[in-house]
């Protein structure tokens, strides 16, 4: 079983929470990037982050709630509110430490499963 991957939407890319997750040893990256332009639409943020093999993290529930409905196949979708840094990063040590990432396949997510 593979160890999750995270992808940071452009609603998501805060570089703090992107710096800090890689210091942390997690395998993530972030909108934009070479591969993901600064001004990509969400479903192709979704399905970039797919074709990487990586789950997506977003605070845009607006958008990503629907978007999961019309794309079936991904490699996940995490959901938050926005909360402060280390709130996140806490929440977000857990999900690296308990999830596979074959787990998360077509799965959509709160990211306050892992806020216990």
């Amino acid at each position: 079983m593979a160890r999750p991957k995270l992808h940071l939407d452009a609603d998501a890319s805060k570089i703090s929470l992107y710096r800090a997750s890689l210091e942390r040893g997690h395998d993530v990256t972030r909108t934009p990037n070479d591969w993901m332009a600064s001004n990509a639409e969400d479903d192709d943020q979704l399905l970039g982050a797919a074709a990487q093999g990586r789950s997506i993290f977003t605070f845009n529930t607006r958008h990503f709630l629907p978007l999961a409905k019309r794309i079936a196949h991904h490699a996940g979708i995490i959901l938050s509110p926005q909360h402060p840094t280390p709130r996140l990063l806490k929440a977000l040590d857990r999900f690296f430490k308990e999830t596979k990432a074959e787990e998360m396949e077509d799965q959509v997510r709160w990211l306050s499963d892992w806020e216990k």
